[in-house]
């Protein structure tokens, strides 16, 4: 019998990234406070979050190999200044008008736990993504057609997102995307899944 595989999420982006790999799960999403700590990078955040997301359902489900994520971004030039979802349109102008012709990074942390088995693994995965100079008018286009106002960011790179880039510099673009596959199918072989 297969064992339970979790997905700690309420994201249809993750989501969608997990049926990639054509295995069967359930989602369950964490409550848990995701704010920042005083004198936490974007890194130490995404790493402490991923855990922590992933330990509430572990709990509740110490058989299950339960999968969590967490994205954190930032600009180059403002390291601890974390750009996080903009939740309103006039918010999500702001942003892009402010990552207009700059480098965005983003940390991504993935974590992997399956408490029967004594197993923790947890990675942050690093991607960049520089912005072509952005009119007002494209800026308010793009807003009105991808709605990524859940998205930190506010850009959706599974989307129309891409036309706002001039480059991308990253190991694994799914981490960009909110859950890292190539970490997360290294986590998952480790513990037997089988994948293609």
């Amino acid at each position: 019998m297969a064992q339970q595989i979790i997905l700690a999420s309420s994201s249809v982006t993750r989501k969608a990234l997990m049926d990639r790999l054509n295995l069967n799960y359930l989602t369950i999403s964490p409550d848990i406070d995701e704010c920042a700590q005083a004198g936490e990078t974007a890194q130490q955040l995404a790493y402490r979050l991923s855990i922590e997301k992933a330990s509430v359902i572990a709990t509740q489900y110490p058989d299950a190999i339960v999968i969590s994520s967490d994205q954190v971004a930032w600009l180059a030039e403002s390291p601890t200044e974390l750009i996080g979802k903009p939740y309103t349109e006039q918010a999500a102008i702001q942003q892009l008008q402010r990552q207009s012709g700059k480098v965005l990074n983003f940390s991504t942390g993935v974590s992997v736990q399956c408490l029967a088995k004594n197993y923790r693994q947890t990675s942050v995965i690093p991607f960049q993504v520089k912005f072509r100079r952005l009119s007002n008018h494209e800026i308010q286009r793009y807003i009105q057609f991808d709605q990524p106002l859940h998205c930190a960011g506010s850009f959706k790179c599974e989307s129309l997102g891409m036309t706002l880039f001039e480059s991308m510099y990253g190991d694994d673009y799914t981490a960009l995307m909110g859950l890292p596959l190539i970490q997360l199918c290294q986590y998952l072989r480790e513990l037997e899944v089988p994948l293609p």
